[in-house]
């Protein structure tokens, strides 16, 4: 497999760029992307074999299983990190070791139900957190461990909705392999 079918692969939307304008309308978009996400991924892995499960979503990478404990662990994370910032003066957060987390018994066997149970109640918090907040608090920020990054939430939300559209686009790949 060539380098440039892995990176697809990797990267089926593409990386992670942070839009050079994340205005109204577009965060908007990517709230409703966060509201429509636990639902999609529902439909999408309704029905699913264990085998289907426990295929990897490319060569080397985590199974449909693992991606969807993932999902819940990060997105998990994410609210976290809106709480932090929202009630903290620039916070450093704590980065977690996703691959870690994944390689854990829970991720790699447990049923998946309880995953996207926790995503619909999460995202039902996170959406009304995100849409009752103003202006100046998608402007507050916090510091990523990793590189000392600064993060404001107006990005968080792009980048959020980004993670769950690039790892539902694994699942599906995966499913349209078979």
């Amino acid at each position: 497999m060539s380098e440039n079918e892995l990176e697809k692969l990797k990267y089926p939307i593409g990386r992670y760029e942070k839009p050079a304008i994340f205005g109204t309308k577009e965060r908007a978009e990517a709230i409703a992307e966060l509201k429509a996400l636990p639902d999609k991924l529902e439909v999408l892995v309704a029905g699913l074999t264990d085998e289907q499960l426990d295929t990897a979503y490319r060569p080397g990478g985590w199974t449909v299983r693992q991606v969807i404990h993932h999902i819940a662990d990060s997105h998990h994370h994410s609210y976290t990190r809106f709480k932090w910032t929202l009630t903290e003066d620039q916070p450093l957060i704590k980065a977690y070791e996703e691959k870690g987390w994944a390689a854990l018994e829970d991720a790699k066997i447990m049923p998946i139900g309880p995953s996207l149970d926790y995503l619909k109640a999460l995202h039902a918090k996170l959406v009304i957190l995100i849409e009752s907040m103003t202006e100046a608090q998608f402007q507050r920020t916090y510091i990523h461990p990793e590189g000392n990054v600064v993060v404001d939430l107006n990005e968080q939300v792009s980048k959020y909705a980004w993670h769950g559209a690039h790892h539902y686009a694994h699942i599906k790949n995966s499913l349209r392999e078979e």
